[in-house]
């Protein structure tokens, strides 16, 4: 079975209560799509792959992936869907190694999402439009901020994708801002 955004969503709010979850799928999404748009690849497909790659998170954070697989697969859906969100968690709790672009993008910007997200939110102005490349690679360099964000992991994501790093921040930008409002990442009103 091919999933549609709608199923997977309600799929995923059937295992996710959390809405700090949420937005962070959200984030993933939309950056997915982004770079599905930006490599002329199936947006949706994209899309519905970084929307669900933490589907069993909350419920089963010692089981990460290992959960989302036996969901996944009892819900029929396609292996290269599977196994393109097993490779988010690459080394961490899973040995599918990131090899498609999609995965590798999937890999690169999950954890990144964080970073920028967190960057967005100690602005003055809280928005995510305002959040220039500068004021990331600061935040990058001081490893007290967003401490809990991996950064060896999207170094080398980068590296699997042979993009700048500045460049992966700056199309992770561009895609989540496509949802900001969603994210309250729209400004200090979030209109």
């Amino acid at each position: 079975m091919v999933p549609t955004r709608q199923q997977a969503l309600a799929l995923f709010k059937q295992y996710n209560q959390s809405e700090s979850l949420y937005k962070h799928a959200l984030s993933v999404e939309a950056v997915m799509r982004h770079f599905a748009n930006k490599y002329n690849e199936d947006e949706e497909k994209w899309g519905i792959i970084g929307l669900m790659h933490d589907v069993d998170y909350e419920q089963f954070p010692e089981e990460h992936c290992i959960k989302a697989k036996e969901i996944l697969e009892k819900e029929q859906w396609p292996e290269d869907y599977i196994r393109a969100i097993l490779s988010h968690a690459y080394d961490i709790c899973t040995d599918v190694e990131p090899v498609h672009l999609m995965e590798k993008i999937l890999y690169a910007t999950d954890e990144l999402t964080g970073l920028v997200t967190t960057a967005a939110l100690v602005r003055p102005d809280k928005s995510i439009h305002s959040l220039k490349l500068k004021s990331m690679k600061k935040r990058w360099k001081d490893k007290r901020f967003a401490a809990k964000v991996d950064r060896s992991i999207i170094t080398d994501g980068a590296q699997r994708l042979n993009m700048d790093l500045d460049e992966l921040i700056l199309e992770t930008i561009e895609g989540m801002k496509t949802v900001a409002k969603e994210l309250g990442l729209n400004g200090v009103s979030n209109e």
